[in-house]
Protein backbone atom coordinates (compact mmCIF):
# COMPACT_ATOMS: atom_id res chain seq x y z
CA UNK A 1 0.00 0.00 0.00
CA UNK A 2 1.54 3.59 -0.93
CA UNK A 3 0.90 6.68 0.52
CA UNK A 4 -1.50 9.46 -0.73
CA UNK A 5 -1.02 12.96 -0.72
CA UNK A 6 -1.68 14.05 2.50
CA UNK A 7 -1.65 10.91 4.11
CA UNK A 8 1.56 11.37 5.55
CA UNK A 9 0.95 14.62 7.94
CA UNK A 10 -2.00 12.05 9.28
CA UNK A 11 0.20 8.71 9.81
CA UNK A 12 3.13 11.11 11.22
CA UNK A 13 0.14 12.82 13.78
CA UNK A 14 -1.21 9.16 14.80
CA UNK A 15 2.41 7.84 15.68
CA UNK A 16 3.53 10.56 17.55
CA UNK A 17 0.09 10.17 19.47
CA UNK A 18 0.70 6.67 19.71
CA UNK A 19 4.28 6.02 20.42
CA UNK A 20 5.89 9.28 20.77
CA UNK A 21 7.93 8.83 17.62
CA UNK A 22 8.73 11.94 15.67
CA UNK A 23 9.07 10.80 11.91
CA UNK A 24 10.05 13.41 9.27
CA UNK A 25 8.70 13.18 5.44
CA UNK A 26 11.62 11.26 4.15
CA UNK A 27 10.57 8.05 6.36
CA UNK A 28 7.15 7.46 3.42
CA UNK A 29 8.93 4.19 2.57
CA UNK A 30 8.77 3.22 6.98
CA UNK A 31 5.10 3.94 6.76
CA UNK A 32 4.26 1.96 3.80
CA UNK A 33 6.57 -1.23 4.35
CA UNK A 34 5.62 -1.43 8.01
CA UNK A 35 1.92 -0.30 8.28
CA UNK A 36 0.71 -0.57 4.64
CA UNK A 37 0.62 -4.56 5.80
CA UNK A 38 -1.06 -4.04 8.76
CA UNK A 39 -3.95 -1.72 6.93
CA UNK A 40 -4.49 -4.22 4.40
CA UNK A 41 -5.00 -6.76 7.10
CA UNK A 42 -7.90 -4.87 8.79
CA UNK A 43 -9.33 -4.19 5.76
CA UNK A 44 -8.60 -0.63 5.21
CA UNK A 45 -8.46 0.61 1.44
CA UNK A 46 -5.79 3.25 2.42
CA UNK A 47 -3.86 4.98 5.42
CA UNK A 48 -6.08 7.16 6.13
CA UNK A 49 -8.92 4.85 6.41
CA UNK A 50 -6.53 3.37 9.20
CA UNK A 51 -5.68 6.93 10.61
CA UNK A 52 -9.32 7.49 11.22
CA UNK A 53 -9.60 3.89 12.37
CA UNK A 54 -7.07 4.32 15.64
CA UNK A 55 -8.07 8.00 15.88
CA UNK A 56 -11.75 7.21 16.59
CA UNK A 57 -12.65 3.41 16.29
CA UNK A 58 -11.48 2.37 19.44
CA UNK A 59 -9.10 -0.60 18.59
CA UNK A 60 -6.67 -1.15 21.07
CA UNK A 61 -5.57 -4.40 19.66
CA UNK A 62 -4.91 -2.76 15.80
CA UNK A 63 -3.11 0.31 17.91
CA UNK A 64 -0.55 -2.17 19.42
CA UNK A 65 0.11 -3.69 16.01
CA UNK A 66 1.20 -0.36 14.66
CA UNK A 67 3.16 0.39 17.58
CA UNK A 68 5.07 -2.38 17.57
CA UNK A 69 5.69 -2.01 13.57
CA UNK A 70 6.78 1.24 14.32
CA UNK A 71 8.91 0.97 16.94
CA UNK A 72 10.66 -2.75 16.49
CA UNK A 73 14.48 -1.80 15.72
CA UNK A 74 16.97 -4.72 14.93
CA UNK A 75 19.53 -4.77 17.69
CA UNK A 76 22.38 -7.32 18.90
CA UNK A 77 24.30 -8.57 21.63
CA UNK A 78 26.77 -6.27 22.95
CA UNK A 79 25.93 -3.62 20.74
CA UNK A 80 28.19 -0.99 19.83
CA UNK A 81 30.91 -2.60 22.15
CA UNK A 82 32.17 0.04 24.06
CA UNK A 83 28.89 0.94 26.35
CA UNK A 84 29.33 -2.70 27.84
CA UNK A 85 33.18 -1.83 28.30
CA UNK A 86 32.50 1.07 30.59
CA UNK A 87 29.63 -1.00 32.34
CA UNK A 88 32.49 -3.63 33.35
CA UNK A 89 35.39 -1.51 33.35
CA UNK A 90 33.95 2.13 35.19
CA UNK A 91 30.33 2.31 35.64
CA UNK A 92 29.60 -1.24 37.09
CA UNK A 93 32.58 -0.63 39.97
CA UNK A 94 31.76 2.52 41.07
CA UNK A 95 28.22 1.70 41.46
CA UNK A 96 29.20 -1.19 44.00
CA UNK A 97 31.99 0.78 45.34
CA UNK A 98 29.43 3.68 45.80
CA UNK A 99 27.15 1.55 47.59
CA UNK A 100 30.11 -0.14 50.16
CA UNK A 101 30.86 3.45 51.31
CA UNK A 102 27.06 4.46 51.73
CA UNK A 103 26.45 0.93 53.60
CA UNK A 104 24.53 -0.24 51.38
CA UNK A 105 23.24 -3.48 50.95
CA UNK A 106 25.16 -5.87 48.16
CA UNK A 107 22.77 -4.82 45.67
CA UNK A 108 22.02 -3.37 42.39
CA UNK A 109 19.52 -2.15 40.16
CA UNK A 110 19.83 -1.37 36.48
CA UNK A 111 17.36 0.15 33.99
CA UNK A 112 17.73 -1.16 30.45
CA UNK A 113 15.27 1.18 28.28
CA UNK A 114 13.42 0.46 25.10
CA UNK A 115 15.16 -3.27 25.18
CA UNK A 116 13.39 -4.11 22.43
CA UNK A 117 13.84 -8.24 21.93
CA UNK A 118 16.00 -8.41 25.05
CA UNK A 119 19.79 -8.15 23.61
CA UNK A 120 20.60 -5.35 25.83
CA UNK A 121 19.59 -6.70 28.90
CA UNK A 122 20.48 -9.66 28.55
CA UNK A 123 24.19 -8.80 27.52
CA UNK A 124 24.17 -6.48 30.77
CA UNK A 125 23.78 -9.66 32.90
CA UNK A 126 25.99 -11.67 30.77
CA UNK A 127 28.77 -8.52 32.15
CA UNK A 128 27.76 -8.92 35.92
CA UNK A 129 28.69 -12.84 36.09
CA UNK A 130 31.81 -11.69 34.77
CA UNK A 131 32.62 -8.95 36.77
CA UNK A 132 31.25 -10.95 40.12
CA UNK A 133 31.39 -14.23 39.54
CA UNK A 134 28.17 -16.82 40.47
CA UNK A 135 26.45 -13.26 41.99
CA UNK A 136 26.35 -15.28 45.51
CA UNK A 137 25.05 -12.95 48.62
CA UNK A 138 23.94 -10.21 45.60
CA UNK A 139 20.61 -9.01 44.98
CA UNK A 140 20.42 -7.54 41.48
CA UNK A 141 17.89 -6.72 39.25
CA UNK A 142 18.00 -5.42 35.78
CA UNK A 143 14.55 -3.45 34.79
CA UNK A 144 13.81 -4.01 30.94
CA UNK A 145 11.26 -2.26 29.99
CA UNK A 146 9.66 -1.57 25.69
CA UNK A 147 6.37 -0.32 24.48
CA UNK A 148 6.58 -3.05 21.89
CA UNK A 149 4.28 -6.15 23.28
CA UNK A 150 4.93 -8.37 20.64
CA UNK A 151 9.05 -7.78 20.90
CA UNK A 152 8.95 -7.93 24.90
CA UNK A 153 7.19 -11.79 23.95
CA UNK A 154 10.20 -12.41 21.86
CA UNK A 155 12.67 -11.61 24.67
CA UNK A 156 11.04 -13.10 27.36
CA UNK A 157 11.59 -16.46 25.75
CA UNK A 158 15.85 -15.85 25.77
CA UNK A 159 15.73 -17.57 22.53
CA UNK A 160 17.93 -16.39 19.47
CA UNK A 161 18.73 -17.92 16.16
CA UNK A 162 21.51 -19.34 15.32
CA UNK A 163 22.74 -16.43 12.90
CA UNK A 164 23.01 -13.70 15.59
CA UNK A 165 25.61 -15.73 17.40
CA UNK A 166 28.16 -14.88 15.23
CA UNK A 167 26.81 -10.87 15.10
CA UNK A 168 28.75 -9.78 18.30
CA UNK A 169 31.67 -8.31 19.28
CA UNK A 170 31.91 -10.61 22.47
CA UNK A 171 31.69 -14.27 21.03
CA UNK A 172 33.32 -15.91 24.01
CA UNK A 173 30.98 -14.67 25.66
CA UNK A 174 27.98 -15.60 23.60
CA UNK A 175 29.47 -19.05 24.03
CA UNK A 176 29.63 -19.02 27.81
CA UNK A 177 25.92 -18.19 28.59
CA UNK A 178 24.16 -19.74 26.04
CA UNK A 179 22.59 -23.11 25.85
CA UNK A 180 21.57 -24.86 22.07
CA UNK A 181 18.34 -25.76 21.68
CA UNK A 182 15.80 -26.27 19.10
CA UNK A 183 15.36 -23.28 16.89
CA UNK A 184 18.36 -21.54 18.07
CA UNK A 185 19.96 -20.25 21.39
CA UNK A 186 18.84 -20.03 24.32
CA UNK A 187 20.24 -17.65 27.22
CA UNK A 188 21.33 -20.05 30.14
CA UNK A 189 19.17 -19.69 33.12
CA UNK A 190 21.46 -17.48 35.34
CA UNK A 191 21.34 -14.62 33.33
CA UNK A 192 17.65 -14.92 32.66
CA UNK A 193 16.15 -14.59 36.24
CA UNK A 194 18.38 -11.24 36.75
CA UNK A 195 16.28 -9.62 33.85
CA UNK A 196 12.26 -8.48 34.48
CA UNK A 197 10.53 -7.24 31.46
CA UNK A 198 7.65 -4.77 31.66
CA UNK A 199 5.84 -3.18 28.91
CA UNK A 200 6.75 0.75 29.51
CA UNK A 201 5.72 3.85 27.22
CA UNK A 202 8.57 6.37 28.08
CA UNK A 203 5.96 9.44 27.71
CA UNK A 204 4.33 7.87 30.72
CA UNK A 205 5.17 8.97 33.75
CA UNK A 206 8.08 7.27 35.72
CA UNK A 207 7.13 8.04 39.25
CA UNK A 208 7.43 4.97 41.23
CA UNK A 209 10.17 3.71 38.78
CA UNK A 210 13.54 2.99 40.47
CA UNK A 211 16.06 4.12 41.83
CA UNK A 212 18.65 2.86 39.77
CA UNK A 213 22.35 2.68 39.88
CA UNK A 214 22.72 2.75 36.05
CA UNK A 215 19.92 3.80 33.25
CA UNK A 216 20.98 2.48 29.60
CA UNK A 217 18.44 4.92 27.66
CA UNK A 218 20.63 4.01 24.06
CA UNK A 219 19.58 4.93 20.76
CA UNK A 220 15.91 6.49 21.92
CA UNK A 221 15.97 9.58 22.42
CA UNK A 222 16.90 10.54 18.41
CA UNK A 223 13.28 8.97 17.66
CA UNK A 224 11.66 12.11 20.13
CA UNK A 225 11.04 15.73 19.29
CA UNK A 226 13.39 18.07 20.97
CA UNK A 227 11.15 19.04 23.85
CA UNK A 228 10.26 15.40 24.45
CA UNK A 229 14.19 14.08 23.81
CA UNK A 230 15.16 16.67 27.10
CA UNK A 231 11.71 15.49 28.86
CA UNK A 232 12.82 12.23 29.06
CA UNK A 233 16.55 12.46 29.47
CA UNK A 234 14.88 14.83 32.73
CA UNK A 235 12.55 12.23 33.69
CA UNK A 236 15.17 9.31 33.11
CA UNK A 237 18.00 10.94 35.19
CA UNK A 238 15.51 11.57 37.92
CA UNK A 239 15.28 7.70 38.18
CA UNK A 240 18.99 7.36 39.95
CA UNK A 241 20.35 6.99 43.09
CA UNK A 242 23.14 10.09 43.28
CA UNK A 243 25.88 7.98 42.14
CA UNK A 244 23.83 6.72 39.34
CA UNK A 245 25.08 6.77 35.53
CA UNK A 246 22.77 7.49 32.53
CA UNK A 247 24.03 6.09 29.26
CA UNK A 248 22.64 7.29 25.95
CA UNK A 249 23.20 6.48 22.57
CA UNK A 250 26.72 6.91 20.28
CA UNK A 251 24.84 9.44 18.30
CA UNK A 252 23.25 11.14 21.24
CA UNK A 253 24.41 13.95 23.39
CA UNK A 254 22.46 15.83 26.39
CA UNK A 255 24.38 18.83 26.74
CA UNK A 256 21.59 21.25 25.71
CA UNK A 257 19.35 19.17 28.88
CA UNK A 258 21.02 21.16 32.09
CA UNK A 259 24.47 22.06 33.44
CA UNK A 260 24.23 18.49 35.37
CA UNK A 261 24.45 17.01 32.12
CA UNK A 262 27.93 17.06 31.65
CA UNK A 263 29.68 14.33 29.44
CA UNK A 264 32.14 11.53 30.90
CA UNK A 265 34.39 9.37 27.86
CA UNK A 266 34.87 5.90 29.72
CA UNK A 267 36.09 3.00 27.28
CA UNK A 268 35.26 4.72 24.47
CA UNK A 269 31.44 5.39 25.41
CA UNK A 270 29.76 8.98 26.57
CA UNK A 271 28.35 8.38 30.20
CA UNK A 272 26.36 10.82 32.29
CA UNK A 273 26.40 11.64 35.77
CA UNK A 274 23.75 13.91 36.60
CA UNK A 275 23.52 13.47 40.36
CA UNK A 276 27.25 14.12 40.80
CA UNK A 277 27.92 17.66 41.99
CA UNK A 278 27.92 20.11 38.71
CA UNK A 279 32.15 22.14 39.43
CA UNK A 280 31.51 25.89 39.36
CA UNK A 281 34.01 29.00 37.97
Amino acid sequence: MQLRPGEMPLMRQLILQLAGVSLDDSKGYLVETRLGPIAVKAGCANFNELYFRLRYGGEPALAQQVVDAITTHETTFFRDGAPFDALQHKLLPEAIEARERAGLPRKLRIWSAACSTGQEPYSIGMVLHELLGDLKGWDIQIHATDISKSTLETAEKAVFPDHEMVRTTRPLLVSRYFEKVPGGHRVVEPVRKLVTFRQLNLLAPLSGFGPFDIVLLRNVLIYFEPAKRRDLALRAASTLLPHGWLMVGASENLMDVGPQFVPQIHCGATVYQPGAPVATR
